[in-house]
């Protein structure tokens, strides 16, 4: 089934399937997705932001965190990249310009990853687009892979998606999204020059699945398609009839 055209409905109905969904991705990374020490939480705050799955890795408590090991099962990236159509490298001057002190709490639970599925309240305004940038740059400031769906057609104040804005904090130069392919998958890994996997679709695609990155050089995929469909059958039929087309909603 293609991915559906969320414009048709109402911000509450997608945050009931958005809910679904979270629960659907939790299920498959500890389902086995995710190896050894691995597990991802739902709805959990870290810091200032709010995830919608946390990938945690659990180790012993210590002073400083020791380098994270190998995570056995997961694909190496020399030896395997990601099937994406598009990858980007943050600029290394836009690094340069930028400074921030950032203040870790050690813990035996560590934050690994980040997934977030971008919902309309994000867009809505200039401010809630900014603080979800903000969000996302703190997390790949500290370290945090992420994994961002963005299912939702650029606004006024994304103009090239959330991806865009998120990126414009990275390199300087413009990024384009293809008008034909609005929406965007996006696959951060962390590390001094961050780099970004990139997918675009538009409704009526399929999902293809996505990188989730454990280490800069370790990841898994993520099967978006397969969780999508999962949750999209809890939408009640009204709801489905209208975002399949059969129905039109009046006013």
């Amino acid at each position: 089934m293609p991915l559906h055209d969320w414009t048709r409905v109402e911000a509450g109905i997608f945050h009931d399937f958005h809910n679904a969904w979270v629960t659907e991705l939790r299920n498959a990374l500890n389902g086995g997705l995710l190896p050894g020490d691995f597990y991802a939480l739902a709805e959990q705050h870290a810091g200032r932001y709010i995830a919608d799955v946390l990938t945690l890795h659990a180790s012993s408590p210590s002073v400083e965190p020791p380098p994270l090991p190998l995570p056995g099962g997961a694909i190496a990236l020399a030896e395997a990249p990601p099937r994406v159509r598009r990858k980007q490298t943050a600029s290394a001057a836009a690094r340069q310009r930028r400074r921030t002190l950032a203040i870790r709490h050690t813990s035996g639970h560590r934050l690994v990853a980040l997934v977030e599925i971008v919902s309309p309240a994000n867009k809505d305004r200039e401010e809630h687009v900014t603080e979800f940038a903000v969000k996302c740059v703190s997390a790949l400031e500290l370290g945090i892979h992420l994994l961002v769906a963005d299912l939702f057609p650029p606004g006024p104040h994304d103009p090239q998606g959330m991806h865009g804005v998120v990126w414009s904090r990275f390199d300087d130069e413009p990024y384009d999204l293809p008008a034909s392919e609005p929406l965007t998958l996006a696959a951060y890994a962390a590390g001094p020059l961050p780099e970004v996997y990139l997918e675009h679709l538009a409704a009526g695609g399929d999902l293809p699945d996505m990188p989730l990155f454990l280490r800069p050089d370790r990841y898994i995929n993520v099967p978006l398609e397969r969780t999508y469909q999962a949750a999209y059958r809890g939408v009640p039929g009204f709801w489905r009839d209208v975002l399949e087309g059969r129905r039109e909603l009046t006013a």
